[in-house]
């Protein structure tokens, strides 16, 4: 990750997390709202706030629960929200050697079961918004509506910015002078690491797959090369499209507000206008 990046992105965790704390909830360590749930042999860390129709809440590499904290109030005033660590992330702990995004869908097509939920809306951020796109894919069923932002379908300097592709070709560089590891904390960071360095690997063509209509977020300076996204929403046979200017890969933090009611506005329409 280029180093500019990397503290960008430390701001923007620090500035959602204290977000989560200025309202009194700490948001991905809410024990009254958690619950663990037994998934595909690990337990699965969810926390829950609100009722209404389930929307599920994916975030990214890395990341935790509470990069929802300033999209959570929100939703949860007309929603069912269902925030979840992702495996191999925050509360959800694997001790498995591997990671992909066909097991993270699997996961959440389970949980989704788990919880007695036939089907609900997605909103997945960054590698949260791969993880939206390969649900739709693999358990259509699942899926009422999806809002992805920041999603790639490939590991190169195509699906990301090239800058952003050297540094983490750097950092694998990097992690190859530390082997063996020999901590369990290494090994869950190599780990995930690698989910991105290695992945996605999904043909364009595979998007026609998803069914459920699609709204395919991005800012004009991310992390993805805008050209990619528009590729992505070209490809879904009824996906729309909004590309926010001057927003790097933080688009549901920068522009908080307007991303709230624009993707609740999307859930809620019968034919969201493009």
């Amino acid at each position: 990750m280029c180093k500019n990046y990397v503290l960008l992105l430390g701001t923007w965790l620090l500035a959602i997390t204290a977000y989560g704390q200025q309202k009194g909830i700490p948001y991905g360590h809410n024990d009254a709202a958690g619950k663990y749930y037994d998934v595909r042999g690990i337990k699965m860390y969810t926390e829950v706030y609100g009722e209404g129709m389930p929307l599920l809440m994916i975030h990214g590499n890395g990341g935790s629960i509470d990069a929802f904290a300033g999209n959570i109030p929100y939703f949860a005033k007309k929603y069912k929200v269902i925030a979840v660590d992702s495996r191999a992330h925050g509360r959800t702990h694997d001790n498995r050697d591997s990671l992909s995004f066909e097991m993270m869908a699997d996961d959440f097509d389970a949980l989704l079961t788990a919880m007695h939920i036939d089907s609900a809306y997605v909103l997945g951020w960054s590698d949260g918004g791969i993880n939206a796109l390969v649900l739709a894919m693999r358990h259509p069923s699942k899926v009422i509506r999806l809002a992805s932002t920041g999603a790639n379908l490939w590991p190169d300097s195509t699906g990301l910015i090239p800058a952003y592709w050297k540094e983490e070709q750097q950092q694998y560089n990097d992690w190859q002078k530390k082997m063996p590891l020999t901590s369990d904390s290494d090994r869950n960071t190599y780990k995930v690491f690698l989910l991105d360095w290695l992945q996605p690997n999904i043909p364009l063509s595979d998007m026609k797959k998803i069914k459920c209509p699609a709204l395919i977020i991005g800012g004009d300076h991310d992390l993805i090369p805008v050209q990619h996204t528009v590729q992505i929403f070209e490809n879904i046979p009824n996906a729309y499209l909004w590309i926010l200017p001057n927003s790097g890969h933080d688009t549901l933090v920068a522009y908080r507000d307007d991303f709230n009611k624009k993707v609740d506005d999307f859930f809620k329409a019968a034919t969201p206008r493009r």
